[in-house]
């Protein structure tokens, strides 16, 4: 690949500072893991936005949760149509060869794969209406959930209620698949819905006995 070019720089100082510090102060654990591979109690399935970090919300050490990110963290519908089906490739593995307990998907405020949506479903957005938009389609998976929203006058109370709805989409879709279904009835897996608000660093869990969002 003549493309591929060496790293910035300040992410090799970054990488040099970490391995004489961290990984030297923690090389048992890591070569453990190395050796024993993962054992993670939890998937989480977030969106690939930046801001979001997971392992810190969560105070999480290396090997404790296996992370699947992208746009919106949304979880497509159970397809098995001989596709690419990249984050389903990551839930099944999760599931059925990790064996996760746990499977959580956290979404979060300003999410711009969400803002996408909403200004498609309001015409705004021509360049995410085209056959070649990844983003797009991707998101075409959300846009059945703006009729729910599309009377809330204030943007961004509706964008913040169709974030949620993208986590509740994600968890109607996980149902989707055959082998979660059946684990999630024979209470081998848990499935979670979670929300955070990246500014005010607060959390929510989804109630699905009342439909709502309610703070951790």
């Amino acid at each position: 690949m003549d493309n591929a070019k060496a790293l910035p720089s300040y992410l090799l100082k970054r990488y040099h500072g970490w391995k004489a510090t961290g990984y030297a102060e923690n090389q048992t654990w890591y070569r453990r893991l190395a050796a024993e591979g993962q054992r993670p109690r939890a998937m989480v399935i977030s969106c690939c936005d930046s801001r979001v970090h997971v392992t810190s919300i969560f105070g999480a050490d290396q090997g404790e949760f296996f992370i699947h990110r992208n746009i919106a963290n949304l979880v497509p519908p159970y397809e098995p149509d001989g596709n690419r089906h990249g984050t389903s490739a990551a839930v099944e593995y999760a599931v059925n060869a990790l064996k996760v307990a746990h499977l959580i998907v956290l979404g979060h405020s300003s999410c711009g794969g969400v803002a996408g949506c909403i200004d498609m479903c309001q015409g705004k957005a021509p360049e995410l209406d085209g056959p070649d938009s990844f983003v797009g389609r991707w998101m075409d998976m959300l846009k059945p959930k703006y009729n729910l929203v599309e009377d809330i006058d204030d943007p961004a109370e509706q964008q913040l209620r169709l974030e949620q709805h993208a986590v509740m989409t994600s968890l109607e879709n996980l149902m989707t698949f055959p082998w979660i279904k059946e684990k999630v009835e024979n209470g081998t897996l848990t499935l979670h819905g979670l929300w955070t608000d990246i500014g005010e660093g607060s959390l929510e869990y989804y109630d699905a006995k009342s439909h709502r969002f309610e703070p951790v």
